[in-house]
């Protein structure tokens, strides 16, 4: 129970042909920044995956608050109630504490003014938040969506988006898992059902205003 030990891998270059046609655009997205804090950090090694995804993440921070495209964060409080965790208390244990070990998002990562932080229930981030009332009102109808953990969160948020009618698009080096397996399964899922898997120069190129091409 409890999260595992993570080893080393080489994120994810060569990426699943998406089913869907969709292309991002500056003027419809939204960046979700998933649940980038200590607690769930801490079980990477040093270096890839989690240094390089977090040096994307920044770079895709700082792009799309220069384009004016609002940036979304997710956090979970420590020391949450049973009924409150559910039945992520029977896979993964009680969780985080409440101390800023544990529920503070990465130095480098941090929200800044004009960001908007969600507190995170459940793997996808939409659950029991208003992210999709906050899109909407924005008149954003696309996610992009880097983070932790690919295979878990990342890949139920974009799957609900999907459910929404929001398009979803996964920065699949921008993102780290418990593998390199979990990675890959998670961008071939997401492919096949839900949304675009896209690297992080495509999403950069999205974010200054170009037709990202992907896959």
């Amino acid at each position: 129970m409890g999260l595992p030990g993570i080893s080393g891998y080489t994120l994810p270059t060569d990426l699943p042909q998406p089913r869907g046609p969709w292309r991002a655009e500056r003027g419809r997205l939204a960046l979700l920044v998933h649940d980038m804090q200590r607690y769930f950090c801490r079980p990477f090694p040093a270096g890839a995956p989690l240094e390089p995804a977090v040096a994307n993440i920044a770079r895709l921070i700082q792009a799309a608050r220069a384009a004016g495209v609002p940036v979304f964060y997710t956090a979970q409080k420590g020391d949450q109630f049973r009924p409150d965790r559910g039945l992520q208390a029977d896979l993964w244990g009680p969780g985080m504490q409440a101390i800023p070990e544990h529920e503070e998002i990465l130095p480098e990562l941090a929200p800044a003014a004009g960001d908007i932080v969600l507190v995170k229930h459940r793997y996808s981030a939409f659950q029991r938040s208003n992210l999709e009332h906050l899109m909407r009102a924005r008149g954003r109808d696309q996610l992009m969506v880097c983070g932790i953990y690919a295979h878990i969160g990342c890949l139920a948020t974009a799957a609900e988006a999907f459910q929404r009618d929001i398009e979803a698009f996964a920065v699949a080096d921008a993102q780290a898992d418990f593998s390199a397996e979990k990675h890959a399964m998670a961008m071939s899922w997401i492919a096949a059902t839900c949304g675009v898997p896209m690297l992080t120069e495509q999403a950069l190129a999205a974010l200054s205003g170009k037709v990202a091409q992907c896959a």
